[in-house]
């Protein structure tokens, strides 16, 4: 093992095995959940909404144990993986009556973040039933917005954490590994955008768009106390070209290699997408360049 290394945005040294070695030693009852609690509070290592990052660090401790670095204790509970059993989401009834018009006549339109409010079970429903992609969990730090006109939902928008590697993208920010391995949550990912398909009305997917990227950093602060600065999206360019996307004013910054971030070999295993991104400050590169 090097003298130092990098896990999560975390430089990891040898003496910082050590310590972990200690630490297990000094509380050799612990269970692996209690111990990395423990390293947490030692390293004072917390998301920045002042959570710990108790999850990333047993991670690193089970990289550890792996490698023989560290010795855990067995494991004591080995609960369902939420994950790889997660159920679909129910189906939810909606008035799907088509909703025509002119954008002026359907305002004010209401913007709700959902996530972890009792509206979150609509939202995951109407994505599984009428986004091609269907639902899935979002991964990493998440926000999810109903939009609503009156009392009827028309728009679902989904935000996660961003890829940790991309390269037309990093190319275009110009930033440096270092940079982007501390900046990286100052980036969201916009997975599922979906505007209902009984709502026709012209120029609504771009205007929401143009609103939503208003309201995101806000949010994101005061769910998980950072702003973001910079946004990204993928089209698959078989189905769609992001007309919407492109009217709000996105960029469009290349296409993926189509390997995924587990792919083995340098061969294509899904499909190639183009790459839109917006920024939400026009000092993004500065502030994403900071070390």
């Amino acid at each position: 093992m090097q003298a130092e290394w990098h896990y999560r945005q975390r430089v990891i040294t040898d003496a910082d095995v050590v310590f972990i070695r200690q630490l297990i030693a000094e509380h050799p009852q612990a269970s692996r959940r209690e111990l990395s609690f423990r390293l947490c509070e030692a390293w004072n290592w917390r998301q920045a909404n002042g959570a710990l990052r108790d999850m990333v660090c047993r991670g690193l401790m089970l990289q550890l144990h792996r490698a023989g670095r560290i010795a855990l204790p067995p494991v004591r509970l080995q609960p369902a993986n939420p994950l790889a059993e997660r159920k679909k989401p129910a189906a939810v009834e909606v008035d799907t009556w088509p909703l025509q018009g002119r954008l002026a006549e359907i305002r004010p339109l209401e913007f709700r973040s959902v996530r972890r409010t009792r509206e979150e079970p609509l939202f995951n429903s109407l994505v599984e039933q009428f986004h091609y992609l269907r639902y899935t969990q979002p991964v990493g730090e998440h926000v999810k917005f109903l939009v609503y006109a009156g009392a009827r939902p028309v728009a679902c928008f989904a935000w996660s954490s961003s890829a940790h590697y991309l390269g037309c993208r990093d190319r275009f920010l110009g930033w440096s590994e270092e940079a982007r391995r501390q900046n990286i949550h100052l980036l969201a990912y916009n997975p599922r955008f979906l505007l209902l398909p009984w709502v026709r009305i012209p120029y609504l997917a771009s205007h929401l768009l143009a609103r939503m990227t208003r309201l995101l950093s806000g949010e994101w602060e005061r769910v998980y106390g950072h702003p973001i600065y910079f946004v990204e999206t993928f089209i698959d360019p078989e189905r769609y070209r992001g007309t919407c996307y492109r009217a709000a004013n996105w960029m469009v910054l290349g296409r993926t290699t189509g390997r995924g971030k587990n792919a083995w070999s340098k061969r294509p295993n899904r499909p190639i997408k183009e790459v839109l991104s917006y920024p939400l400050t026009p000092h993004f590169r500065q502030l994403l360049a900071e070390v």
